[in-house]
């Protein structure tokens, strides 16, 4: 993989997740997409991908997920960073999508233009 390898986190049930890998596409970029659901990182991973998003984790955990109520979780949760990235592997659907990184940064696509900078 060479420093300008682009990713993308990917769930193709989501608008944004297809709307960002859209953008990519339209500039001429052919992404490794990561299905995330299907193959979910590692919370060592995860917690490499957290650095190059350079924002709190949980800034990119989907709260409202009916895993994230049944086990109790909120932003204001005092959990270590390994902790988050520990239960966003058990339970992937927790992570936010889609994430593209590049170059050694990440961006949540949300909205999808977010992404331009890092491209």
């Amino acid at each position: 993989m060479t420093a300008t390898m682009t990713t993308i986190y990917h769930n193709p049930r989501c608008s944004k997740s297809r709307e960002t890998l859209a953008l990519l596409h339209e500039r001429g970029i052919e992404p490794r997409i990561v299905l995330y659901l299907q193959d979910p990182p590692d919370a060592p991973a995860l917690q490499a991908l957290f650095a190059q998003l350079d924002r709190p984790i949980t800034e990119a955990i989907r709260f409202k997920e009916a895993i994230a109520k049944a086990l109790g979780l909120s932003p204001g949760d005092e959990r270590s960073d390994a902790e988050w990235c520990r239960l966003i592997a058990e339970h992937p659907v927790l992570l936010e999508r889609p994430i593209v990184t590049r170059a050694g940064r990440a961006r949540l696509g949300r909205p999808p233009q977010a992404v331009l900078d890092i491209l």
